[in-house]
């Protein structure tokens, strides 16, 4: 599996994860059984690191999305938000510009070309700060 692959599929996990309580590793066991994915280091440690971390994460995703609250933002752009921002924070061996790229293709196969452009505007934003 290449890493835009992983990528892709993390973002997947962590999208349904908005729509469902149950624990991070039911989660994960039904995509591996419904979906048959062999999850790499990279999905397990992104989408467990994502939420464990989720309330930093959002915290800065609200302090870069300029006038809006993050419950308007839609599922798809929040879902990448946290991953590229989880990324970005803890992930040194991904560049910034690689992480921001990659969620602006997701946002272009899932969401609207307006939802890429408005992601791609906070996390150029988060990328400076960190």
């Amino acid at each position: 599996m290449t890493r835009r692959q992983a990528r892709e599929e993390a973002f997947i996990l962590i999208f349904e994860k908005q729509f469902n309580d149950s624990p991070l590793e039911e989660i994960l066991e039904l995509a591996i059984e419904v979906r048959d994915i062999k999850p790499d280091d990279y999905i397990k440690n992104t989408f467990f690191g994502v939420y464990d971390n989720v309330d930093n994460i959002d915290k800065i995703i609200s302090e870069n999305a300029v006038g809006w609250s993050i419950n308007r933002l839609s599922k798809t752009a929040l879902a990448v938000l946290r991953l590229s921002v989880y990324e970005i924070m803890f992930l040194d061996e991904i560049p910034s510009a690689v992480s921001i790229n990659e969620a602006v293709e997701i946002l272009k196969k899932y969401a609207t070309k307006q939802d890429a452009s408005f992601v791609n505007g906070i996390l150029s934003t988060v990328a400076k700060s960190v």
